[in-house]
């Protein structure tokens, strides 16, 4: 009964809701970048190059046993039975995880940037104080007197 209750108390932490919450957002802005790279980055790039559609760069490493080559598309090729190498495909999955990469390193480094500056918040509002050598009490910096025990300070 008590791994039941250990699971229980593990499953209701705020870092486990979390965690949950960041997987889910992380799968929606991994599609976003997917269309963003196949949809609107690879096309014109692939024009500048010479009218190269890279999720179509592939290369036979074996012909299919159903029709043999050459093969418009890897989809075709993969219909046919062929073995491939999809160099494309790579290409497109190596930009997404720069710009997802890169979207990551700008917020981290935003709330690193948060995370230094509030220290020095909290630092300015917390009042100076001191502690009292005789009762050790927390007293005001300033205090001549402890409040607690009422003995002279220097």
């Amino acid at each position: 009964m008590s791994i039941l209750k250990e699971f229980r108390e593990f499953a209701v932490k705020g870092n486990v809701i979390d965690l949950a919450v960041g997987v889910v957002i992380g799968g929606a802005f991994g599609s976003i970048v997917k269309s963003l790279v196949d949809d609107v980055i690879m096309p014109p790039v692939g024009l500048l190059i010479g009218n190269v559609d890279f999720s179509n760069l592939f290369f036979v490493l074996k012909e299919g046993a159903k029709q043999a080559g050459p093969y418009v598309s890897v989809a075709a090729a993969k219909q046919a039975g062929a073995v491939t190498l999809n160099l494309g495909l790579f290409i497109n999955s190596l930009v997404s995880f720069t710009i997802v990469a890169f979207a990551i390193f700008m917020l981290v480094k935003a709330i690193n940037r948060l995370k230094r500056e509030q220290p020095a918040a909290e630092a300015a509002a917390a009042p100076a104080t001191q502690e009292c050598r005789y009762c050790l009490s927390t007293i005001a910096e300033k205090a001549t007197r402890c409040p607690c025990c009422t003995s002279q300070l220097n």
